[in-house]
């Protein structure tokens, strides 16, 4: 049996989940204290998790397609990216990232203000009381949308197939194999994967109620407003 689809899976899952805490970070700090548009922008960022997994992939494959302008620019530069690993990735990045973004949001808005207008007292800088306060006060709740997102892209199957197609060995995924292998009617293989990624479904979530249930037993404090 060829176990790169669990290794493949893991790098883009792993790099998708990197790039979508850092994005997701950045955008719920925004959102959480942005005063006009709110809603529009928080619509606007949460599409990707309402869209069909194929449309958020047609839609990335006529963005870094040579059809377009952008597609032929990253190719006259040496990037590739359809139909490769890291096209999964950044397939995997958009559909997990509106799960990372309203998880850390929703966390970010628990903490208590108090903490945070002390902090601008004190002077400290948005981006120091990002790292110092809010992120610490928040831990739980961020790390339960850490691993939902990973979750996440782990699975992801429609996005990934169009992005990066299904090439044995460089961009074919334990969900692509699950679908290949039912396809040539190997029914063994296919339940092979099934359970793999069941294993890996139950790990995450088993690790998600631990941080909730972290997050639920740590003591808050009232919000005043």
């Amino acid at each position: 049996m060829d176990y790169s689809p669990l290794f493949i899976s893991l790098k883009i899952a792993v790099c998708a989940t990197v790039i979508t805490f850092i994005t997701g970070m950045a955008a719920a700090w925004l959102v959480t204290y942005l005063n006009g548009a709110k809603h529009v922008v928080d619509a606007l960022l949460s599409v990707p998790l309402v869209l069909p997994p194929t449309v958020v992939g047609f839609l990335l494959l006529v963005l870094f397609g040579r059809s377009s302008g952008f597609g032929r620019f990253l190719e006259s530069v040496g990037i590739r990216v359809i139909f490769t690993w890291q096209g999964a990735v950044i397939a995997a990045a958009v559909v997990s990232f509106p799960i990372m973004y309203r998880g850390v949001r929703g966390a970010i808005e628990q903490v208590d203000e108090n903490l945070i207008y002390a902090a601008r007292t004190l002077g400290m800088k948005e981006s120091t009381i990002l790292r110092r306060v809010v992120i610490p006060a928040a831990r739980p709740g961020i790390a339960a949308a850490v691993v939902l997102a990973f979750a996440r892209s782990l699975g992801e199957f429609g996005a990934t197939i169009m992005v990066a197609g299904n090439l044995p060995g460089k961009t074919r995924t334990m969900s692509v194999a699950v679908y290949t292998a039912m396809q040539s009617g190997n029914r063994a293989l296919a339940m092979k994967w099934v359970l793999i990624i069941t294993c890996f479904s139950l790990a995450i979530l088993i690790l998600m109620n631990i941080f909730t249930e972290a997050g639920g037993r740590a003591p808050r404090s009232k919000r005043v407003g």
